[in-house]
């Protein structure tokens, strides 16, 4: 996985440069009120210092992303810090502490846990810091840039039953493996929304496993274990782009790159390897769920909302909370995303 590229704000900032981290259809962008705020960060010359901490940069979706941030900040002249905490709260708390302290404009924050850091926000919000979370609903943020994770879930499994239905039977039923990460409570939504709309195979399907891989490394391995246990398990629903790489590796190595039709992978993120896994049609990747598109679509959506914070908008009530559009990518549709990246 390419490296990220850390740009220090400054010396005082005492942070290391680290390497490296999810509407049923597209419904808008982020938006917010034309409401200016007394203690509006706007400077004359348009540049401001930015501090994001992220949970980790291992994440094939979050580096993706994040190399796109990075350019388009640059391009602005932005000055910023862009950090991971390796999913780690006590880790994450010091370097918000660090980005307070380094006088930053806006603090953006994936947070490892949300409760462990609201204290800390609050801080950040009491020094006329903007603090905008990506992924949770806290309370001490200016706004909150955030999915419906139940329906995403839900969104995800909705192709996997159309294939179960298409290829499976009450009397030859799908044996499915899920690919989940209990451990962060947006994702135990998601994973329990993919639950809920398999059922929409009723009686086709059997979870035979229920696994941990969000990072494709760790997925690949995981499924591997399960391929030994149920060597007919052939469809995979994972919470997260790591689960559907690790998992097309490793059902391309125990079919020697021959897929059998009635083998699929369905997922979310939309990074640029799952749908170049799609587009060629030969490899277990059927559908994945993208919220604005591509990573060059979430980025320009994520850094207008920057903008939109950093000008002073207000973000209140339902508005403090943005919900990300999201769309299905399958092999009709994926060029136009992949057009992207060309």
């Amino acid at each position: 996985m390419k490296k990220i590229l850390v740009v220090l704000m400054t010396a005082a900032l005492g942070l290391s440069m680290l390497a490296g981290c999810t509407t049923k259809e597209e419904t808008g962008s982020a938006a917010g009120s034309d409401k200016k705020t007394e203690d509006t960060a706007d400077k004359g010359d348009g540049k401001y210092k930015l501090g994001i901490t992220i949970q980790s940069l291992e994440n094939d979706y979050w580096a993706g992303v994040f190399g796109e941030v990075e350019r388009m900040l640059k391009e602005k002249g932005w000055e910023y810090t862009l950090v991971d905490c390796k999913d780690n709260s006590a880790t994450q708390i010091g370097q918000i502490e660090n980005f307070i302290t380094a006088g930053c404009d806006m603090i953006m924050v994936h947070p490892s846990d949300p409760k462990a850091i609201e204290d800390v926000c609050k801080e950040a919000l009491d020094a006329g810091v903007k603090v905008m979370c990506w992924d949770d609903k806290m309370e001490n943020t200016t706004v909150n840039w955030v999915l419906d994770n139940t329906e995403l879930g839900k969104t995800i499994a909705g192709p996997a039953a159309d294939f179960i239905n298409a290829h499976y039977s009450e009397d030859n039923k799908a044996e499915v493996c899920v690919i989940g990460y209990p451990q962060t409570p947006i994702l135990l939504e998601r994973e329990n929304g993919i639950l809920e709309g398999l059922k929409g195979a009723e009686g086709k399907y059997e979870v035979v496993a229920n696994i941990e891989g969000l990072e494709a490394n760790d997925a690949q391995t995981n499924v591997e274990t399960v391929l030994q246990a149920h060597p007919d398990c052939k469809v995979f629903v994972t919470v997260s782009a790591g689960g559907d790489i690790g998992s097309n590796q490793a059902l391309l190595t125990k079919y020697n790159n021959n897929i059998p039709e009635d083998c699929g992978i369905f997922s979310p993120d939309a990074t640029e390897q799952q749908m170049r896994a799609i587009k060629k049609g030969k490899e277990a990747s059927n559908t994945t769920v993208g919220f604005e598109g591509s990573n060059s679509r979430t980025a320009t959506a994520c850094v207008d909302l920057y903008d939109k914070v950093l000008s002073g908008e207000t973000f209140e009530n339902d508005d403090h909370n943005i919900y990300r559009p999201f769309v299905v990518i399958n092999a009709e549709n994926v060029d136009e995303y992949l057009a992207d990246y060309e």
